[in-house]
């Protein structure tokens, strides 16, 4: 059975060391998506590259390795040590391991101890005649030279490894892993830690540099890193079949991922100009525009055109769609004010009107639309539009030292999931919020009076220019207090 404890094997994630905080979120994600249980083995860490885990079958580990672009790879961990002889010493305990079951510290849960060996059978599997295999060496925070890679490998001569060395493509790829901390300007002699297993699975690294913006046909000023594009996707919880929107759609990159999972895409946005790839060229050198340019082109470019369902000029704060329609994800970016306008359709004089004469060549007027009153309209729609269950993905920007939790915006019909910073710089970042829909049929809810006066553009240049007042005037200080300045300047004056 799938629960059956005896049949949990245990397992190393090997994380790339980036975007830490998104970490829980995404893998949360993806187990709920393909209904997996976990075990935590121990608390993960955000100074820690890797997570030992315990999962029902080796299937469940292709399917979070087939979503995941924060995992680099998953292996079956056979041995977990201190030092790499203590490794080998429980290597070598394995292959004589006639209980059939794994050995733990006393405890049962400290992978350190040197009692720490999995059953015999797991290495006999695949050390037979019919299997061709390699061992693979990484390390963490260290360089090694091939040489160093050779010794390494050359250690595990003792295991009844028959079958012939294949470079490429083996039956069986073993993994050495050694994790020397996260401070590259302080790397110990020694490896904090050292594991070795059976390579399973590798995660979706490669769509970084396949959906890579460099060579994306089409790209605006706020076109969504890559690799966060799809971790939105996987917070969605996007499958295949969904129908998924992003109703400030720009150059449509958070649309990418999300059809590449197999979902059917739509997006609407303001900007008629951006829709019709009409902006000015954000890349350095170009000038003009090319006629394959557009996100259907875009689509076109990575094959998933057939995902592709239409984009529309739209005012998101009146809303066209009707109301019978559900949506499976929302995922967006709205303008912060910043490099992009954060507008709507609207007119600053009070109880203006049109006549009919100039209303047929009338062109509407833009005021500004603000973030309260924008994540407001975001979350009363999705509480409309959006499946029970599913979920809402979207950024929330902010200052800093001014964060609260209370300050992000909620709604009877959501639970907020998770909540994910990505700083931006020393003084603004952004939370990745994910909402679920666990309610229906509430009633849109008004903006507090608190979340009104909340102007991120505003806070943005103040902080900002405050922070460039005072770095000028600190190496001023500097400068004056410097005895080689001051001589230097008096010099100066003499002559």
């Amino acid at each position: 059975m799938l629960n059956d404890d005896k049949m949990w094997r245990r397992y190393l994630m090997w994380f790339a060391h980036e975007h830490v905080d998104f970490r829980h979120a995404e893998i949360n994600s993806i187990l709920s998506i393909f209904n997996i249980p976990i075990k935590y083995i121990e608390q993960p860490s955000v100074q820690k590259p890797y997570w030992i885990v315990e999962l029902p079958t080796e299937d469940s580990v292709k399917k979070i390795a087939s979503r995941s672009v924060l995992v680099k790879c998953c292996i079956e961990l056979w041995s977990r040590a201190n030092t790499e002889s203590q490794l080998h010493t429980n290597l070598k305990n394995s292959l004589q391991n006639k209980t059939g079951k794994w050995v733990v510290g006393d405890d049962n849960s400290n992978c350190t101890s040197d009692k720490y060996f999995c059953p015999k059978e797991l290495i006999e599997s695949c050390c037979t005649a019919k299997n061709s295999f390699k061992i693979e060496v990484e390390t963490f925070c260290k360089h090694f030279t091939l040489k160093e890679k050779v010794e390494k490998i050359e250690g595990f001569s003792y295991l009844p490894l028959d079958g012939p060395v294949k470079l490429k493509n083996p039956d069986v790829t073993l993994s050495y892993l050694e994790f020397y901390g996260v401070d590259p300007n302080n790397v110990p002699g020694k490896p904090y830690d050292v594991f070795f297993g059976k390579w399973v699975a590798d995660g979706q690294r490669e769509l970084i540099q396949t959906h890579s913006l460099k060579k994306r046909q089409f790209i605006g000023n706020t076109s969504m890193d890559a690799q966060l594009s799809i971790i939105m996707a996987n917070q969605a919880q996007v499958r295949p079949g969904d129908l998924v929107l992003d109703p400030f759609v720009g150059s449509g990159s958070l649309l990418v991922p999300a059809a590449h999972f197999g979902a059917h895409v739509w997006g609407s946005d303001i900007d008629f100009m951006m829709l019709h790839s009409r902006t000015r060229p954000t890349r350095v050198g170009q000038k003009v525009r090319t006629k394959d340019e557009s996100i259907r082109g875009n689509m076109k470019q990575y094959g998933i055109e057939s995902q592709y369902l239409d984009v529309v000029v739209s005012d998101f704060s009146m809303p066209m769609w009707r109301p019978g329609l559900k949506f499976d994800a929302i995922i967006t970016d709205p303008p912060y004010g910043v490099r992009e306008p954060t507008e709507r359709i609207g007119i600053e004089r009070e109880n203006y009107t049109l006549t009919e004469d100039h209303l047929v060549n009338h062109i509407p007027a833009k005021v500004e639309y603000g973030l309260p009153h924008l994540y407001s309209d975001l979350l009363n729609f999705a509480a409309t539009h959006l499946q029970i269950g599913r979920r809402l993905v979207c950024w929330y920007p902010l200052v800093r030292e001014e964060y609260n939790e209370d300050q992000l915006p909620r709604h009877p019909c959501f639970e907020l999931v998770s909540n994910s910073e990505q700083v931006l710089s020393k003084l603004t970042a952004r939370r990745l919020l994910t909402y679920q829909k666990v309610h229906d049929d509430v009633p849109p809810v008004p903006i507090e009076p608190i979340a009104r006066a909340y102007n991120f553009r505003e806070k943005y240049f103040s902080v900002g220019e405050e922070s460039r007042r005072e770095r000028k005037e600190r190496k001023a200080e500097e400068l004056a207090t410097n005895p080689l300045w001051r001589a230097a300047k008096n010099l100066d004056s003499v002559t």
